[in-house]
C-alpha cells in the first residue's frame, strides 16, 4: 500500500480515504431531481426507440446471413 505523505508518521490514512470518497459519492446524489411529470420521458423514449433499433440491426444481420 502506499503511504500518505500528509501523514506524520508515514503510515497510510483510510479514514480519509474513505471520507473523500464518501464524500465524493454524496456529491452525485446531491443535484437537483428533475419533475416526475414529464421529465422522465425523454430517457424513456430514447430508450425504446434504442431497443426497436438494435431489434432491426439484429433482424437485417440475421437475414443477410441466413439469406
Amino acid at each position: 500500500m502506499a503511504n500518505n505523505p500528509q501523514s506524520p508518521n508515514g503510515n497510510q490514512d483510510p479514514a480519509g480515504s474513505t471520507q473523500m470518497f464518501r464524500a465524493f459519492v454524496d456529491e452525485g446524489t446531491r443535484q437537483p431531481q428533475t419533475s416526475t411529470g414529464s421529465g422522465g420521458g425523454g430517457s424513456r423514449v430514447g430508450l425504446i426507440v434504442g431497443v426497436i433499433a438494435a431489434v432491426v440491426i439484429v433482424a437485417a444481420v440475421a437475414w443477410l446471413a441466413l439469406g
